[in-house]
């Protein structure tokens, strides 16, 4: 067995996939440790769940920084710290630039609320409802430089239920943490 993977975790908000994927290393269902939580807002939730479970927080506010890139070094600078080898995006709501792509080339991963391409961005979920489709879904890719829009790894259907946001949210967030992890396991198992 090859030593564990070490990952860095960003997240924006709850942190229901950074807690799915923290549970899943300690219990040893994926073969990595998250060495950094990586957060572009301070105030969120996620930030509590980590340092309760011991992982040290890199709390950057986007608008302290000159620029895009000037906030990517900053975070790649405590990524190098920690000596993290892959960036697992979970709910991190910021579009990922260029110091970042460049220096993890590869090794950027992301999970989505839908079946990509379809309803790529923000409020996936309400979209797929609007739009009245019957199934929408999880999708875990490679991120590029564009929004939603890296390879795809895999994906897994969920049907929308009852029309309803909600509803169909939870339906959602129960696939995505199983594919998530699935997902890493095959990437760190190459």
């Amino acid at each position: 067995m090859i030593g564990k993977m070490k990952i860095a975790v960003f997240a924006s908000g709850s942190g229901s996939n950074f807690a799915a994927i923290e549970e899943a290393c300690r219990n040893g269902e994926l073969n990595a440790e998250i060495v950094l939580m990586v957060t572009n807002k301070p105030e969120a939730y996620v930030v509590e769940r980590a340092e309760q479970a011991g992982i040290p927080v890199a709390a950057f506010r986007p608008k302290d920084f000159d620029s895009k890139d000037t906030y990517e070094e900053a975070i790649l600078g405590a990524l190098r710290a920690a000596e993290a080898e892959w960036l697992v995006l979970a709910g991190y709501m910021r579009l990922v630039g260029q110091p970042l792509l460049t220096a993890y080339p590869s090794r950027i991963v992301n999970i989505h609320p839908s079946l990509l391409p379809s309803f790529p961005g923000k409020d996936a979920i309400e979209q797929a409802v609007e739009h009245g489709v019957k199934v929408t879904g999880v999708t875990v890719h490679l991120v590029d430089e564009g929004m939603d829009t890296g390879p795809i790894l895999a994906q897994r259907a969920v049907d929308v239920v009852d029309g309803d946001v909600d509803k169909t949210a939870e339906a959602i967030h129960a696939v995505e943490h199983d594919l998530y992890k699935e997902t890493l396991n095959s990437l760190f198992s190459r």
